[in-house]
């Protein structure tokens, strides 16, 4: 592997402005690719921004943008295509915690902000990135997802069921494009990561004994890497298990 495996790619990050989407732009930028990174809050993206550079890498491109407004996702794919011409990584990684409580508590309204971020954001992101990343030579997509969605937990109701059905929209995707693309589609679990998100969940846990999300990033990296071949699996960071989630 060379020291910049990515350089003159062009990768898209969302939820970059802290945490694990923070995290993977900066491996992205320092694996030389030119990042595009995607989140609501612009004084993030702006300390984003200084930590690549610091790092030494290229400015990256930063797009403050609700992501649920999806006709916004839209113009950025356009934006991309005037600019580069295509997509070489996406990595799907906004979400939200959504309410803790039993389902028959749950408003309609907090029901569907945790689906239109953690699922439908990410199937506007497919339909509309897709057409770049056919344009790549090793167009490369990661979404990230949670055991949660598998276990199914008492109280987790909408961010359980919006990672499920995200695992079979992926996996869906994978499909259709792995004959007829280079591109490869997978889903990374990170498992527990010293997160706001994860804080939100969990709030008596103790964040120091989990991993930072530099630490998780470490094993992300790879498979957005033109070399990464699988696709269609899910890798579980914790175990190191790279699953096929469709096998019987």
């Amino acid at each position: 592997m060379t020291d910049k495996p990515l350089a003159s790619r062009i990768a898209l990050v969302t939820g970059a402005s802290r945490g694990i989407g923070y995290a993977t732009a900066r491996a992205l930028a320092n694996a030389g690719a030119h990042v595009i990174a995607v989140a609501k809050t612009q004084g993030g993206l702006e300390e984003l921004d200084d930590s690549i550079r610091a790092d030494g890498g290229h400015a990256a491109t930063l797009v403050p943008l609700d992501l649920k407004d999806l006709e916004a996702i839209a113009r950025l794919g356009a934006s991309i295509y005037e600019r580069h011409g295509k997509l070489d990584v996406l990595v799907g990684n906004a979400g939200v915690a959504g309410p803790s409580s039993p389902l028959g508590h749950i408003e309609v309204k907090s029901w569907s902000d945790v689906i239109n971020l953690n699922l439908t954001v990410n199937f506007q992101l497919i339909r509309c990135m897709e057409p770049l990343l056919r344009a790549s030579d090793a167009g490369r997509a990661v979404f990230l997802t949670s055991r949660a969605g598998g276990r199914a937990p008492a109280y987790r109701g909408p961010y359980a069921a919006s990672k499920a059905a995200l695992e079979t929209l992926v996996q869906v995707w994978a499909q259709e494009v792995v004959n007829t693309t280079p591109i490869r589609v997978n889903l990374f679990d990170p498992g527990p990561t010293r997160t706001k998100l994860r804080g939100t969940i969990m709030p008596g846990e103790d964040p120091e004994t989990l991993p930072t999300p530099d630490e998780v990033v470490e094993k992300l990296l790879p498979l957005c890497l033109p070399s990464w071949a699988e696709t269609g699996k899910l890798f579980d960071r914790v175990s190191g298990a790279l699953k096929d989630p469709t096998a019987d």
